[in-house]
Protein backbone atom coordinates (compact mmCIF):
# COMPACT_ATOMS: atom_id res chain seq x y z
CA UNK A 1 0.00 0.00 0.00
CA UNK A 2 2.93 2.36 1.00
CA UNK A 3 4.31 2.39 -2.80
CA UNK A 4 0.29 3.32 -3.90
CA UNK A 5 0.50 6.27 -2.04
CA UNK A 6 3.89 7.10 -2.97
CA UNK A 7 2.44 6.59 -6.53
CA UNK A 8 -0.83 8.99 -5.93
CA UNK A 9 1.24 11.29 -4.10
CA UNK A 10 3.47 12.18 -7.68
CA UNK A 11 0.32 12.30 -9.52
CA UNK A 12 -0.79 14.77 -7.36
CA UNK A 13 2.05 16.52 -8.45
CA UNK A 14 3.84 16.50 -5.34
CA UNK A 15 7.70 15.15 -3.90
CA UNK A 16 7.33 12.10 -1.78
CA UNK A 17 10.84 12.14 -0.92
CA UNK A 18 10.28 15.94 1.00
CA UNK A 19 10.49 15.65 4.66
CA UNK A 20 7.20 16.53 5.11
CA UNK A 21 5.71 13.53 3.11
CA UNK A 22 8.61 11.09 3.79
CA UNK A 23 6.60 9.13 6.52
CA UNK A 24 3.12 9.64 4.96
CA UNK A 25 2.75 6.38 2.87
CA UNK A 26 3.09 4.64 6.36
CA UNK A 27 1.28 6.85 8.28
CA UNK A 28 -1.81 6.71 5.52
CA UNK A 29 -0.98 2.89 5.16
CA UNK A 30 -1.82 2.32 9.18
CA UNK A 31 -4.60 4.81 8.80
CA UNK A 32 -6.77 2.84 6.02
CA UNK A 33 -5.70 -0.44 8.03
CA UNK A 34 -7.47 1.00 11.39
CA UNK A 35 -10.64 2.88 9.22
CA UNK A 36 -11.27 -0.89 7.60
CA UNK A 37 -10.66 -3.03 10.25
CA UNK A 38 -13.79 -4.36 10.16
CA UNK A 39 -13.40 -6.34 7.34
CA UNK A 40 -11.51 -8.50 9.46
CA UNK A 41 -13.34 -8.64 12.83
CA UNK A 42 -15.29 -11.36 14.07
CA UNK A 43 -19.06 -10.74 14.57
CA UNK A 44 -18.85 -13.71 17.46
CA UNK A 45 -15.93 -12.86 19.07
CA UNK A 46 -17.19 -9.46 19.21
CA UNK A 47 -20.05 -10.12 21.21
CA UNK A 48 -18.03 -12.35 23.44
CA UNK A 49 -20.61 -14.70 24.60
CA UNK A 50 -22.39 -11.33 26.08
CA UNK A 51 -26.28 -12.83 25.40
CA UNK A 52 -27.78 -13.05 28.30
CA UNK A 53 -31.32 -14.90 29.29
CA UNK A 54 -33.32 -12.09 31.34
CA UNK A 55 -36.93 -12.03 31.83
CA UNK A 56 -37.43 -8.29 30.06
CA UNK A 57 -39.44 -7.75 27.58
CA UNK A 58 -39.23 -3.75 27.51
CA UNK A 59 -37.33 -1.06 25.83
CA UNK A 60 -33.81 -1.19 25.76
CA UNK A 61 -32.02 1.88 23.96
CA UNK A 62 -28.08 2.70 23.49
CA UNK A 63 -28.18 6.37 22.24
CA UNK A 64 -25.80 8.82 20.78
CA UNK A 65 -23.17 6.05 19.91
CA UNK A 66 -20.15 8.02 18.19
CA UNK A 67 -19.23 6.57 14.51
CA UNK A 68 -16.97 7.37 12.14
CA UNK A 69 -17.06 5.49 8.44
CA UNK A 70 -15.36 5.99 5.19
CA UNK A 71 -17.98 6.74 1.99
CA UNK A 72 -16.88 3.83 -0.50
CA UNK A 73 -17.71 6.53 -3.37
CA UNK A 74 -14.58 8.63 -2.62
CA UNK A 75 -13.47 7.37 0.51
CA UNK A 76 -14.33 10.27 2.07
CA UNK A 77 -15.37 10.30 6.23
CA UNK A 78 -19.19 10.31 7.13
CA UNK A 79 -19.88 10.76 10.72
CA UNK A 80 -22.13 11.34 13.44
CA UNK A 81 -24.35 9.36 16.14
CA UNK A 82 -26.51 6.31 16.12
CA UNK A 83 -29.21 5.12 18.42
CA UNK A 84 -29.95 1.68 18.75
CA UNK A 85 -33.38 0.25 20.31
CA UNK A 86 -34.49 -3.22 20.66
CA UNK A 87 -37.11 -5.24 22.60
CA UNK A 88 -35.50 -8.16 24.14
CA UNK A 89 -38.03 -12.06 23.32
CA UNK A 90 -35.49 -14.08 25.95
CA UNK A 91 -32.65 -12.70 25.64
CA UNK A 92 -30.20 -9.58 25.93
CA UNK A 93 -27.09 -7.92 24.58
CA UNK A 94 -23.93 -6.80 26.98
CA UNK A 95 -24.66 -3.09 26.63
CA UNK A 96 -21.43 -2.50 25.71
CA UNK A 97 -21.26 -4.83 22.66
CA UNK A 98 -23.67 -2.27 20.66
CA UNK A 99 -21.00 0.30 20.28
CA UNK A 100 -18.93 -2.04 19.20
CA UNK A 101 -21.07 -3.75 16.91
CA UNK A 102 -21.97 -0.37 15.55
CA UNK A 103 -17.71 0.19 15.25
CA UNK A 104 -17.07 -3.28 13.62
CA UNK A 105 -19.35 -2.08 10.48
CA UNK A 106 -18.39 1.42 10.28
CA UNK A 107 -14.78 -0.02 9.92
CA UNK A 108 -15.77 -0.63 6.49
CA UNK A 109 -16.11 1.35 3.15
CA UNK A 110 -19.59 2.39 3.56
CA UNK A 111 -22.74 4.16 2.30
CA UNK A 112 -24.94 5.18 5.81
CA UNK A 113 -28.26 3.10 4.33
CA UNK A 114 -26.15 -0.25 4.40
CA UNK A 115 -24.60 0.31 7.35
CA UNK A 116 -27.79 1.02 9.30
CA UNK A 117 -29.26 -2.13 7.77
CA UNK A 118 -26.09 -4.27 9.06
CA UNK A 119 -26.32 -3.28 12.20
CA UNK A 120 -30.31 -4.11 13.33
CA UNK A 121 -30.01 -7.59 10.62
CA UNK A 122 -27.21 -8.35 13.24
CA UNK A 123 -29.12 -7.71 16.43
CA UNK A 124 -32.10 -9.55 14.83
CA UNK A 125 -29.85 -12.58 14.03
CA UNK A 126 -28.17 -13.25 17.35
CA UNK A 127 -31.03 -12.58 19.63
CA UNK A 128 -34.11 -12.72 17.77
CA UNK A 129 -35.65 -9.97 19.57
CA UNK A 130 -39.59 -8.92 19.19
CA UNK A 131 -38.08 -5.73 17.27
CA UNK A 132 -35.14 -3.73 16.30
CA UNK A 133 -34.84 -0.02 15.36
CA UNK A 134 -31.44 1.86 14.61
CA UNK A 135 -31.41 5.30 13.08
CA UNK A 136 -27.76 6.89 12.32
CA UNK A 137 -27.49 10.85 11.79
CA UNK A 138 -24.35 11.40 9.81
CA UNK A 139 -22.60 14.39 8.15
CA UNK A 140 -20.83 13.72 4.98
CA UNK A 141 -17.92 15.48 3.76
CA UNK A 142 -18.11 14.13 0.19
CA UNK A 143 -20.97 16.58 0.45
CA UNK A 144 -19.55 19.42 2.85
CA UNK A 145 -16.14 19.69 1.70
CA UNK A 146 -16.81 19.10 -2.31
CA UNK A 147 -19.98 18.51 -5.03
CA UNK A 148 -22.68 20.24 -3.53
CA UNK A 149 -20.93 22.16 -0.62
CA UNK A 150 -23.37 22.40 2.27
CA UNK A 151 -21.93 22.17 5.10
CA UNK A 152 -24.88 22.54 7.53
CA UNK A 153 -26.74 19.71 5.89
CA UNK A 154 -27.05 15.69 7.13
CA UNK A 155 -28.23 12.84 6.60
CA UNK A 156 -30.39 10.66 8.61
CA UNK A 157 -31.35 6.61 7.78
CA UNK A 158 -33.83 4.33 9.92
CA UNK A 159 -33.67 0.60 10.01
CA UNK A 160 -37.10 -0.50 11.66
CA UNK A 161 -37.96 -4.13 11.89
CA UNK A 162 -40.73 -6.29 13.89
CA UNK A 163 -42.62 -4.40 16.18
CA UNK A 164 -40.60 -1.34 15.65
CA UNK A 165 -42.16 -1.52 11.93
CA UNK A 166 -45.31 -3.04 13.09
CA UNK A 167 -46.39 -0.48 15.64
CA UNK A 168 -47.24 3.04 15.15
CA UNK A 169 -46.43 3.74 18.75
CA UNK A 170 -43.59 1.74 19.39
CA UNK A 171 -41.59 3.72 16.68
CA UNK A 172 -42.95 7.42 17.93
CA UNK A 173 -41.84 5.60 21.65
CA UNK A 174 -38.30 5.27 20.62
CA UNK A 175 -37.92 8.11 18.04
CA UNK A 176 -39.63 10.31 21.09
CA UNK A 177 -36.81 8.76 23.86
CA UNK A 178 -34.09 9.66 21.16
CA UNK A 179 -35.80 13.21 20.34
CA UNK A 180 -35.91 12.16 16.73
CA UNK A 181 -39.24 12.67 15.43
CA UNK A 182 -38.43 13.52 12.10
CA UNK A 183 -37.40 10.23 11.34
CA UNK A 184 -40.66 8.97 10.96
CA UNK A 185 -42.13 8.21 7.75
CA UNK A 186 -45.11 10.71 7.14
CA UNK A 187 -43.15 13.43 9.25
CA UNK A 188 -40.43 14.71 7.14
CA UNK A 189 -42.54 18.05 6.70
CA UNK A 190 -41.45 18.78 10.15
CA UNK A 191 -38.27 17.92 10.24
CA UNK A 192 -35.73 20.66 10.38
CA UNK A 193 -33.88 22.83 7.53
CA UNK A 194 -30.48 20.63 6.22
CA UNK A 195 -32.41 17.60 7.86
CA UNK A 196 -32.46 15.00 4.92
CA UNK A 197 -34.43 11.48 5.57
CA UNK A 198 -33.57 8.62 4.14
CA UNK A 199 -35.84 5.41 4.97
CA UNK A 200 -34.70 2.10 5.27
Amino acid sequence: MQELIRKLLTEMGEDPAREGLRDTPKRVEKAYKFLTSGYDADIDRVLNNALFAVDYSEMVIVKDIDFYSLCEHHLLPFFGKCHVAYIPSNKVIGLSKIPRLVDVFSRRLQVQERLTNQIADTIREKIAPLGVAVVMEATHLCMSMRGVEKQNSFAVTSAMVGAFRNSARTRMEFLELIKLRSAVPGLRDIAPAGLACIED
